[in-house]
């Protein structure tokens, strides 16, 4: 798992098909509790928001935590930071 603090949406007018209706975001991606410059694109399967921080599941499991298991996704945002 990773943590960021969500930085944008990104807008994308055209989806494939079993990703229609997620939202897309921009976080930046935090290792020892430092900032990196490092970005990823996840999808939020909890409704962030710009600023939040967030833990972010990757990889083939990433998508599991969507309705859809057989969607194309690699990042999804599966948890919010109190």
């Amino acid at each position: 798992m990773l943590r960021g603090i969500i930085r944008g949406h990104i807008v994308s007018t055209r989806k494939q098909e079993s990703l229609v209706g997620s939202k897309f975001m921009e976080v930046q991606i935090m290792k020892n509790g430092q900032l990196t410059d490092e970005y990823v694109v996840a999808i939020d399967s909890v409704g962030a928001g710009i600023g939040e921080t967030v833990l972010i599941t990757t990889g083939s499991s990433a998508r599991l935590a969507l309705r859809n298991t057989s969607a194309p996704a690699d990042a999804v945002i599966v948890g919010i930071v109190d």
